[in-house]
């Protein structure tokens, strides 16, 4: 799904998503494992955004970052009845899927176009959370060393050190830039574009090592997240 195609599905997607939620149902309902539906039905799907139920859904980020989560939460009101709930809570929470598949079978099933885009979700958004996590527990660690307890500019501390500004100062760019409305409190669909835009903003204005650096701090940190995700009880 390239930004192109996030720019023309509007003519078409309503009966190419009508596609991929028959397409969904009738596995579920021939045998299929309903996570395997699902991934099949994602790849099937069209449209970059949605209305649905009262509500905006934004799959593709910036025409670039697929938010599959997003869309699988989507689809799963389409199975509700089929999907035993601990697995549903389980995947969209939690992020721990009901089987065990390798990348290249979910790359597959979602399809290779959809998968790059994923990766741009990964590493544009996941890993750049990551990042900013990884900062702003150093930064606590230091202050734990000199004594301090006082935890409430950390963040900022942390947004200072890898992208050179305040929190609010990079938000402001961001929505001046993008064009959205100064508001006072910040929509979760909007706090991943601004993600995004950090991430781009990161590598404009860091030379690579230094992006290689943050990079594989998140990484780290990601990693030792997913270890505590296996061990704590479900």
């Amino acid at each position: 799904m390239s930004s192109r195609e996030a720019q023309n599905t509007s003519a078409t997607t309503t009966e190419a998503d009508a596609r991929a939620i028959e397409h969904l149902k009738q596995a579920v309902a021939s045998g299929t494992h309903w996570y395997q539906a699902l991934l099949e039905a994602i790849k099937l799907w069209s449209s970059a955004e949605e209305d649905y139920k009262g509500r905006h859904y934004c799959y593709l980020i910036d025409g670039e970052a697929f938010d599959w989560l997003l869309l699988a939460e989507r689809l799963c009101e389409e199975i509700s009845e089929q999907i035993p709930e601990k697995e549903r809570i389980d995947l969209l929470f939690f992020d721990r899927p009901p089987l065990e598949l390798t990348k290249e079978k979910f790359k597959k099933l979602i399809g290779p176009a959809k998968h790059r885009a994923y990766l741009n979700y990964l590493y544009g958004i996941l890993v750049e959370e990551a990042l900013i996590s990884a900062v702003v527990s150093e930064i606590r660690k230091e202050r734990r060393a000199l004594g301090l307890n006082r935890h409430a500019d950390d963040l900022d501390k942390a947004y200072h050190r890898i992208y050179g500004d305040s929190q609010q100062a990079l938000l402001d760019s961001f929505r001046k830039e993008k064009r959205h409305p100064k508001r006072k409190s910040t929509s979760l669909g909007e706090l991943k574009e601004f993600t995004y835009w950090l991430f781009k903003y990161r590598l404009k204005i860091c030379d690579k090592s230094r992006v290689a650096s943050d990079t594989k701090k998140a990484l780290m940190q990601m990693h030792h997240a997913a270890a505590l995700k296996k061990v704590t009880p479900s």
